[in-house]
């Protein structure tokens, strides 16, 4: 697991749409905490912190640390967010503190490392059925991402949930029988049309001799 990102914040005690613009104009983004048995909290932090978390891989899923002054550190997740509708800027937050020892459920990426034989086969590709799974854990023990070694994967066998390596601490909330990898073989489809024994070809543009004698009694 990659190292917690701490995102420093200041305590609000002033709130309003006056005191939120002033915020914003000076690079902060007015956030609220609420959760962790504690009762909600109005903060503000920088800008460029809480974007930068949102342009990661995990982006609103990512779990963080906010320290905010005089308050501690908590774990903390965008629970709710709102973007300027032009500027496309984050300009307020809502976040969902979590208390010690609570289990989330969170969404992981799966990632497919290494290059199998058999995809030198002719026709055969990669399928990857599952981008992502679903988890019960800790924030704190919450993994980036599963990374599962497909090198030695072939036509015969599948990667299933079941095969994935997963810490202690995390529960798996989808089903270990489900399909994350496997080696298709495509053949080229037949393009040729197919006709029927005995029947004559119809050319685009030319009546069907059928209906062209059937035409040729009527007056």
């Amino acid at each position: 697991m990659a190292e917690k990102v701490v995102v420093k914040a200041e305590k609000r005690t002033e709130t309003g749409k006056n005191i939120n613009r002033r915020l914003r104009v000076a690079g902060k983004v007015p956030v609220v905490v609420y959760g962790g048995g504690s009762e909600s909290l109005a903060a503000a932090a920088n800008l460029k912190d809480l974007a930068a978390i949102l342009r990661t891989d995990t982006g609103v899923n990512t779990v963080f640390s906010l320290d905010i002054d005089g308050e501690g550190i908590n774990d903390v997740i965008f629970q709710d967010r709102q973007i300027h509708p032009v500027l496309g800027r984050l300009v307020h937050a809502d976040l969902r503190r979590f208390a010690k020892g609570e289990k989330i459920e969170m969404t992981v990426p799966i990632h497919l490392i290494g290059e199998p034989e058999a995809l030198k086969e002719e026709g055969a590709i990669m399928s990857q059925a599952l981008r992502e799974i679903k988890v019960l854990c800790e924030p704190a023990n919450t993994p980036d991402s599963f990374d599962v070694d497909v090198s030695e994967l072939t036509t015969e066998h599948a990667i299933h949930v079941s095969d994935l390596k997963i810490p202690a601490g995390v529960e798996i909330h989808d089903d270990l029988e489900t399909v994350v990898a496997s080696i298709v073989i495509v053949k080229e489809a037949d393009l040729e049309p197919q006709i029927e024994e005995g029947a004559e070809p119809v050319v685009e543009g030319e009546e069907p001799a059928e209906a062209a004698e059937e035409g040729g009694d009527a007056e």
